[in-house]
């Protein structure tokens, strides 16, 4: 499992450095998701907030989400909820690894709830219903930042 040093482009202010010495880089967002217009929307909300996104399928994301070691991580679950299971079990890893709740994980879903209540992986952080607007996702996005 390799994080970013911090020297590659993110300042100190930026990052949030783990126990073990990890960096979690607080400026970047991984948007995964099946739909390519949702990740462009998605990631376009984001980018509001001054943070830099990196957009992928589910498929390519587990090798992306090691090499980047974003932040925050946003996960469209698709009509189940269940399209970005495979990235579970890696983000678990990474959190385990880091002694920390980083990245954080918004799951984006067609049903209201909490990660609880859908029965999602301890994983997820936020659930954020569809549809997406700016609107919903902007402040949870900030809101994350905020806990960091």
């Amino acid at each position: 499992m390799k994080w970013n040093d911090p020297d590659s482009g993110g300042s100190p202010d930026e990052s949030a450095r783990t126990l073990e010495g990890c960096v979690a880089d607080l400026s970047k967002v991984l948007v995964v998701g099946r739909s390519p217009i949702n990740r462009v929307v998605v990631a376009k909300i984001v980018e509001r907030s001054g943070l830099k996104t990196v957009s992928e399928a589910p498929d390519t994301a587990a090798e992306m989400l090691h090499a980047l070691a974003p932040g925050t991580i946003i996960l469209d679950g698709g009509s189940d909820n269940r399209d970005c299971d495979g990235l579970m079990q890696s983000i678990l890893s990474l959190r385990l690894a880091s002694g920390s709740n980083l990245p954080s994980v918004i799951l984006l879903s067609n049903h209201a709830g909490t990660p609880e209540s859908l029965s999602l992986s301890g994983a997820v952080d936020i659930v954020v219903a569809k549809p997406i607007t700016p609107e919903r996702l902007q402040p949870v996005v900030e809101k994350l930042l905020g806990r960091c």
